[in-house]
C-alpha cells in the first residue's frame, strides 16, 4: 500500500488524536454546504431555461417559414404547400415535426367584453403533446370536428376575462377588406394556460381549415409551417441546414421564403436568462471560495496538530515531498466527505421540489407557478470535476507548510 495513503487513512480514523477535529468536522460541513447550494443553483438555473423555453416553443415552435413579403403577422400573405421543402427540411438532423399553419387576426366577442387574438389554424401534423400538456379541462380541437363544430382552444386567461367555458359559443368578429366585419361561431372545445399569461392571451387554436375559409384560401394556401427540434441548442445549425433546403426548391413566384426562430422573435426573453448565468457564476464562485477558505484552513490546522508526527517521519527518512503528499491525501479525504454529503443533500432537495412543488413562484413576474428545476449528468460531473480538482490545486499551499517546520525543533522536548 502506498505509505503515504496509509498514513493519511491512520490519522483520519475516529481513533486517531484530531482524526475528527473541530475543524476538521467545521471544514466538512462547510464543504458540504457550499456544493449543495452549488447543485440547487445549477438545477434551478437549467431548470428555468428549460421549462421556459419548452414552454415558448410548445407555443410557437422553434422555427417558422412564411412569405417574405408579409407586412401584417395577423393576415400575412400566404405561400403554397411544398413537399419539396417538406422532404428537404424532414431530412435533417434533430428534426423533429412540421406542420403547416394559418393564422388570422380576430375579436372574441361575448356579453362580458371583447378580446383581441390570432387565431391560429393547424392540421392533424400538429404536435399536440404540449398544448395537451397544459390543458385545464377539455381537449384540443379534432380535425375531424372542428370544421363541423368550429372548435377553439381558449386560454384560461381569455375564457376567465370573459366568463368562457368548455362547450360554450362564442362569436368572433373578423376585420375584412374595406373596413366590414365578418362573424362567426365557434365552440370552445378547451381551455389551456402555458403559464405565459401576456402570450396565452392573444392566441387561439382551431382547425387548419377554419381559418383557411375566413382568409378566402385554398387547401394549399397557408400563412407558413412551423417546425420543431429535439435540441434547442442545435437551433443555428439546423436554420443554416433550411436555407440551404430553401435554396434548392422552387417556389411560385411573389412567395419568397422567409425563416425567424423562436430566440430572434422574443430575445428579451432569452436575453432575461442569459443574466441568470452571470447570477449562477457568482454563486459558484462565492461558494467555492467559502470551501476553499475553510480547507485551507482546516489543512494548516491539521498540519499544526501534526508536527511532532512530522518530525518523526522526516527523521526516519519521508522525504518533503512524501510529507506534503501526505496531508494532500488527507484533505482529499475531507473535501470528497463534505462533497458527498452535499451532492445528496443538494440532489434530495431537487428531487423534493421535481415531486412536491413546494417552493411557489408568482407567474407574472417569473412567468412560472412554481421553481423548477433540471438535473443533468453532464454539468452535474463538470461541477463536481471542476469543485474537487479546484480545492485540490489550492492545497497545495498549505500543504506546503510542511517545509517550514524544522523536525529538530519539533522533537525537541520528546
Amino acid at each position: 500500500m502506498n505509505n503515504e495513503l496509509f498514513i493519511a487513512r491512520r490519522i483520519g480514523s475516529r481513533g486517531s488524536a484530531g482524526g475528527g477535529s473541530v475543524m476538521v468536522r467545521i471544514a466538512t460541513a462547510i464543504t458540504a454546504v457550499s456544493v449543495a447550494v452549488m447543485v440547487v443553483a445549477l438545477a434551478v438555473i437549467f431548470g428555468f431555461k428549460h421549462e421556459i423555453t419548452r414552454r415558448m416553443t410548445g407555443l410557437e415552435s422553434h422555427v417558422k417559414i412564411f412569405n417574405l413579403n408579409s407586412a401584417n403577422e395577423l393576415q400575412p400573405l400566404p405561400i403554397s404547400l411544398n413537399a419539396d421543402l417538406e422532404r428537404g427540411v424532414a431530412s435533417l438532423p434533430g428534426f423533429v415535426s412540421m406542420a403547416p399553419y394559418a393564422v388570422r387576426g380576430g375579436i372574441v366577442r361575448t356579453d362580458e367584453g371583447m378580446e383581441g387574438v390570432a387565431l391560429k389554424g393547424v392540421d392533424s401534423l400538429y404536435d399536440w403533446r404540449f398544448l395537451e400538456s397544459v390543458l385545464v379541462r377539455g381537449t384540443v380541437p379534432r380535425p375531424d370536428d372542428s370544421v363541423r363544430y368550429k372548435e377553439v382552444l381558449l386560454s384560461e386567461v381569455t375564457a376567465r376575462e370573459l366568463r368562457l367555458d368548455v362547450d360554450d359559443r362564442v362569436q368572433m368578429a373578423f376585420m375584412e377588406e374595406g373596413g366590414r366585419m365578418r362573424r362567426d361561431r365557434f365552440r370552445v372545445c378547451g381551455i389551456f394556460s402555458s403559464g405565459f399569461d401576456e402570450l396565452d392571451r392573444v392566441t387561439a387554436f382551431t382547425e387548419l381549415r377554419n381559418v383557411q375559409r375566413l382568409n378566402g384560401w385554398g387547401a394549399d394556401r397557408v400563412s407558413g409551417y412551423e417546425i420543431r427540434i429535439d435540441d434547442v441548442s442545435r437551433l443555428e445549425r439546423f436554420k443554416e441546414g433550411i436555407y440551404e433546403v430553401s435554396t434548392g426548391v422552387t417556389v411560385p413566384e411573389g412567395e419568397a421564403l422567409q425563416m425567424t426562430d423562436v430566440r430572434s422573435s422574443h430575445r428579451m426573453l432569452f436575453d432575461w436568462l442569459k443574466t441568470h448565468d452571470t447570477n449562477a457564476a457568482v454563486i459558484l464562485v462565492v461558494m467555492l471560495l467559502v470551501a476553499l477558505l475553510n480547507m485551507t484552513a482546516a489543512l494548516l490546522v491539521i498540519v499544526l496538530e501534526r508536527r511532532r508526527m512530522i518530525g518523526v517521519l522526516r527523521t526516519l527518512g519521508m522525504s518533503l515531498r512524501s510529507v506534503r503528499r501526505l496531508f494532500l491525501w488527507r484533505a482529499a479525504a475531507v473535501a470528497a466527505r463534505g462533497m458527498a454529503w452535499g451532492n445528496g443533500v443538494g440532489l434530495a432537495l431537487c428531487a423534493l421540489q421535481r415531486w412536491t412543488g413546494a417552493l411557489k413562484l408568482d407567474g407574472t413576474g417569473y412567468f412560472l407557478s412554481e421553481v423548477p428545476v433540471q438535473w443533468g449528468p453532464v454539468w452535474w460531473i463538470t461541477l463536481n470535476i471542476v469543485t474537487f480538482a479546484t480545492i485540490m490545486c489550492v492545497m497545495v499551499l498549505p500543504a506546503a507548510a510542511v517545509a517550514r517546520i524544522d523536525p529538530a525543533e519539533s522533537m525537541r522536548y520528546q
